[in-house]
């Protein structure tokens, strides 16, 4: 799909928001008060597993939620598309492939390695 314009971005961005907070509504994370108290601890193990794999779910739809909350606020204040860091425009092209980028690629690369 190739987007054309940053009012299809804008678009997009509102869709995906409205994507999370549905499936934020559906991710419901069960309590098991239980755990470790079952008949086989192969059962207890699946059981944390799935647990903990609800949780990483969870937090990563809510980390990519307030990132696409933030991009549509950038739009709102008339910085959406300019790095964070440089302040130059960020690349069409990486916005099309992660429309809620805050950083160009230059300086993403530089705060990678940073971290590493």
């Amino acid at each position: 799909m190739v987007i054309r314009s940053r009012e299809e971005l804008r678009r997009m961005l509102e869709e995906e928001r409205a994507s999370l907070l549905k499936r934020l509504g559906r991710e419901i994370i069960v309590e098991h008060e239980n755990l470790g108290y079952g008949n086989h601890m192969a059962d207890d193990a699946t059981e944390a597993y799935e647990q903990v794999k609800d949780l990483a779910v969870r937090q990563t739809l809510e980390r990519t939620l307030r990132d696409v909350e933030y991009a549509l606020q950038r739009f709102k204040d008339g910085t959406y598309g300019v790095c964070e860091v440089c302040h130059k425009e960020i690349d069409w092209a990486r916005l099309e492939a992660k429309p809620y980028a805050t950083l160009c690629i230059r300086c993403q690369q530089i705060r990678e390695q940073g971290l590493t």
